[in-house]
């Protein structure tokens, strides 16, 4: 009788679960648990979402650019997802059909978004996500509706040449991850209509995740070094001298619109692409969150950034042991438990982690986010205690009297519950540190 592995009866399961379904998972993407830090929850607006397409024109088609001759143009069409505060009265629960990894499986994403609702009255501050290469507009999905029902109007950008069904050249993501950035933030700083008129594009901040982070951090200021634009891996014609620090190109790129920048295991240091002096034009606050195993950005690199950008005021949440998919993709759609002929692993390591629970991971990235956000885009000082924490969680002390208030002896994470606050590091370096 052949005997079945462990890892052989996982993925029996896993298969039986996928075909038991009679269409599609749920995979939803609103979860919280219930040992959550306080400002995962939720917030008091209704979402709605919405879908639009934003075409810039006459861009220079970086997949197709010989290494000589003239460059040829085309039209760069970016599909975005708009979270927002909905009107009083929408009915909330909704779907969001989406490709998997191997760009080929669609499944199911279920979250708490009414599709094209009347949006809320009133002006909300503008937070852009950008994914990592590969993804697609639906990786951080979960953080778009969390922050929409907080008050803020969520845009996620599916980048062209860099999602699961149209990966590219990687010169182009090199190049026009943080244009595609400005250009939304310009589109919807102009869109008209109810919608457009709800965006308080003047504050704004830009989320990014792998290499949307290493595209806003070149959107914050970090232009790359002289070499960058000669490795082999970059656009022809050294084309990535758009993005070359000291450059023009670069000066009119940084904006003062964008009032901070969250980065998720940001790309780029461990290739050389930045150097201190770049790093140190960065004068947006600044929030990096990485994994202290990450081997795709490499975590002491993503540690160099933070120590590097001394022109600004920056923290780094660290989830001790995590690795690259830390704190920023959606829980695992249940397809993706199970291998796919287009891959060469199984899709389920595109978003999970070996020792993190990706909604724990989620959670925690919510909280510090939001703490974030609303400290630099609303100018919240009452959620300034939630970024003054003892470094290393561990050493938090929860001292509270017969009452449960907090004694003067009290020192553990803001936010957290009693016993919550392992494995996380959380330090701030201030402007010219």
């Amino acid at each position: 009788m052949r005997k079945t592995t462990p890892l052989a009866a996982a993925l029996g399961l896993a298969t039986a679960a996928v075909m038991a379904t009679p269409l599609m998972a749920q995979n939803r993407i609103d979860l919280v648990r219930p040992d959550a830090p306080s400002l995962a929850s939720y917030g008091n607006y209704l979402i709605g979402v919405t879908t639009r397409q934003f075409v810039n024109p006459g861009q220079i088609d970086i997949v197709n650019t010989e290494a000589d001759g003239t460059p040829p143009t085309y039209d760069r069409s970016l599909t975005v997802e708009i979270w927002y505060p909905a009107a009083e009265g929408t009915e909330q629960g909704g779907t969001y059909r989406a490709l998997l990894r191997d760009g080929e499986t669609e499944v199911m994403l279920t979250g708490r978004a009414a599709r094209d609702a009347v949006p809320a009255h009133g002006e909300y501050p503008l937070v852009i996500l950008s994914h990592g290469y590969p993804g697609n507009r639906f990786l951080m999905s979960h953080l778009g509706e969390n922050l929409a029902s907080k008050g803020y109007v969520v845009a996620s950008i599916d980048h062209p040449d860099s999602t699961y069904d149209d990966q590219g050249a990687f010169g182009s993501t090199l190049v026009n991850r943080p244009w595609d950035q400005r250009f939304v933030l310009d589109s919807l700083a102009t869109l008209g209509g109810d919608l457009g008129a709800m965006i308080d594009a003047e504050n704004s901040a830009i989320v990014g995740y792998s290499m949307g982070g290493y595209g806003a951090l070149i959107f914050a200021g970090a232009g790359v070094t002289e070499a960058a634009p000669d490795f082999s891996y970059a656009a022809p014609q050294r084309l990535l001298e758009r993005n070359m620090a000291g450059t023009e190109s670069l000066a009119s790129l940084v904006d003062p619109r964008i009032k901070a920048v969250v980065a998720f295991a940001p790309w780029g240091r461990n290739t050389n692409f930045w150097d201190a002096q770049g790093l140190a034009a960065i004068e947006k606050p600044l929030l990096l969150i990485a994994g202290s195993v990450d081997d795709v950005s490499g975590y002491d690199f993503i540690r160099q950034i933070f120590a590097e950008t001394t022109g600004t005021t920056r923290h780094l949440l660290t989830f001790e042991n995590g690795n690259h998919n830390a704190g920023a993709p959606i829980p695992a759609p249940l397809e993706s438990w199970v291998a796919s002929p287009a891959l060469n692993f199984i899709p389920f390591d595109h978003y999970a982690d070996p020792v993190w629970d990706t909604v724990r991971l989620n959670d925690i990235s919510a909280h510090f986010v939001t703490a974030f956000l609303d400290v630099h885009l609303r100018e919240d000082v009452s959620r300034a205690p939630y970024l003054d924490l003892v470094p290393k969680a561990i050493d938090g002390v929860w001292a509270v009297d017969e009452a449960g208030t907090p004694t003067a002896d009290f020192t553990y994470w803001q936010g957290f519950q009693n016993r919550t606050a392992v494995g996380l590091r959380f330090e701030t370096l201030q402007a010219g540190q």
